[in-house]
């Protein structure tokens, strides 16, 4: 059995408050709006999402959802005007011989 604490009243030295850091409810219960869309998918692209997605007990169409959200994160970064200091040159794309 543990033992009981046994709480005294002294003082209890230099007290500081802790800024709140944890996110609202409404923060944690937030949902982009979703549009439903029908996609057809490779056979292979959805048998490793569901494999994958059993293998961390979640859901593959939230996996296939969230890799396309970061997708779009990423090229709309890219796309983003840059300043004139930071612009790489365009690159000269060879054409094919038709």
């Amino acid at each position: 059995m543990s033992m009981k604490i046994r709480y005294q009243d002294e003082p209890l030295g230099e007290i500081r408050v802790v800024p709140d850091f944890l996110p609202s409810p409404a923060e944690l219960a937030f949902r982009d709006e979703g549009v439903t869309v029908t996609l057809a998918l490779s056979k292979k692209i959805v048998e490793f999402f569901k494999a994958e997605a059993s293998r961390r007990h979640t859901q593959y169409q939230r996996m296939i959802r969230r890799l396309l959200d970061a997708y779009v994160e990423r090229q709309s970064q890219e796309l983003l005007p840059r300043s004139p200091q930071t612009a790489s040159p365009p690159v000269a794309r060879k054409r094919s011989a038709a």
